[in-house]
């Protein structure tokens, strides 16, 4: 039997689809055509874990909306992932996006770690490529690209985030401290803030001091203790910290150094009302708490875009994130990918045919950006999804959750909790 012959509109078709994620099979003829989105995480190295969340909530996001029937103002076209690997490495970020973008990624989303996600906006920002930064805190990451849209530099700001920033956080964490300390009828009166001394650990730290010198609560911050990151051993800040004779230690922590700091404050027998994070990942992941076991029990933590798991849509995600990734909790990390997938979707459905077009598809999408207010995600915020002159959501949220009984829960704000809070620590216990 003869072979059918390429026709050169059968070869286009098949080279557009070959950006698709590797191992998918080529589109049947018939098939709806694919809108390629690079989605890139650190899935190896230090944050792999993390990464891993948030690659796999993208891909359910996506699934979903394509078994809902895709983009429909697009004619049901699908959206297909291509995935790539930061190596939580800026470098290395950079040739990621360089390398989705060579292969058809028409809007880009990640990527976890402020110092990777930084230099993937200078990718977007050069090939035209709408980011929606799906995690990633510090202020400087769509701040920069806006004042050079400001100062005549760029004519396009392409980067927008739907995640807090690190301000944001430092006046969420000393507000939910206040309230929580608050709510316990405790009143602690000298904090020692630690930090991992990178980008994303100077940019959390600095919006937590900042917010705490504007509000001027009761109790002080009596030490502030960087270590570089990774740490190879944490024993001599502990020490420091416990010198301070602190109430509480607010740690800003990545996951390898949380496996160093929780253990050693528990070897040094520091005395403390409590652990409670202004915010950061290392403190709630799912690994972790297997690794940790009872040096995170009761642990809070201020995190971002967390499940709300008082939605219905937010359980049946969570059911089905636990499914395919054998048992593992949908968090913060899975979540904010979820929900940066269905705002790709939704601005899609907004921009309609003109998102295709090659010279203006690109300023398209950024308008349609410009004027998103989505209200239907799955994290907890303050309101519909919204992006400022900035290009960041001044409604992304965060909330307190606590390590109780070994997984971790919603405690504050109140409308979002869906267990209480134990502040003291039972063991630490104490006026």
């Amino acid at each position: 039997m003869a072979r059918p012959r390429l026709t050169r509109r059968m070869f286009l078709r098949r080279a557009a689809t070959g950006a698709a994620v590797l191992g998918s099979p080529v589109p049947l003829r018939g098939e709806p055509p694919t809108f390629t989105v690079g989605v890139i995480h650190p899935v190896t190295g230090l944050l792999a874990e993390a990464g891993r969340a948030c690659r796999l909530g993208a891909q359910l996001a996506a699934d979903a909306i394509n078994a809902a029937g895709g983009v429909r103002s697009l004619d049901g076209m699908k959206l297909e992932l291509l995935l790539g690997d930061t190596q939580t490495t800026p470098d290395v970020a950079r040739l990621e996006a360089e390398r989705v973008v060579g292969r058809g990624a028409r809007v880009l989303m990640g990527s976890f770690d402020s110092g990777s996600t930084a230099a993937m906006v200078s990718v977007a920002q050069q090939k035209r490529v709408p980011f929606l930064v799906d995690i990633a805190a510090a202020d400087s990451i769509t701040a920069n690209v806006a004042k050079s849209v400001t100062d005549g530099q760029a004519k396009v700001q392409y980067v927008y985030r739907n995640f807090p920033t690190g301000s944001s956080f430092g006046r969420l964490a000393v507000r939910y401290f206040k309230e929580v300390f608050n709510a316990a009828g405790v009143s602690p009166k000298r904090v020692v803030l630690m930090h991992a001394n990178d980008l994303f650990g100077q940019s959390q730290s600095k919006g937590f001091i900042d917010a705490h010198t504007a509000a001027r609560p009761a109790w002080e911050i009596v030490a502030v203790i960087p270590w570089p990151e990774p740490p190879a051993d944490l024993s001599a800040q502990v020490a420091r910290a416990k010198a301070a004779k602190p109430d509480v230690i607010a740690p800003i922590t990545r996951l390898a150094s949380a496996q160093r700091l929780l253990p050693e404050i528990r070897k040094q027998r520091v005395e403390l009302m409590g652990i409670v994070g202004p915010g950061s990942p290392g403190l709630y992941e799912a690994g972790q708490v297997a690794v940790l076991k009872g040096d995170l029990e009761y642990v809070m933590d201020n995190v971002p875009s967390w499940p709300n798991f008082k939605r219905a849509r937010t359980q049946q995600a969570a059911e089905e994130y636990r499914r395919r990734s054998g048992g593992k909790a949908f968090d913060a990390n899975s979540v904010a990918s979820y929900d940066g997938i269905l705002i790709i979707a939704d601005v899609l459905e907004r921009v309609g045919k003109a998102a295709l077009s090659e010279a203006d598809g690109p300023e398209a999408i950024v308008d349609a950006m410009k004027t998103t207010s989505l209200r239907d995600i799955l994290a907890v915020a303050a309101g519909p999804v919204v992006f400022n002159e900035i290009g960041d959501n001044p409604n992304a949220s965060t909330a307190m959750i606590q390590i109780l009984g070994q997984k971790p829960v919603v405690v504050w704000p109140k409308d979002a909790a869906v267990q209480k809070f134990v502040f003291p620590r039972p063991s630490a216990a104490r006026g």
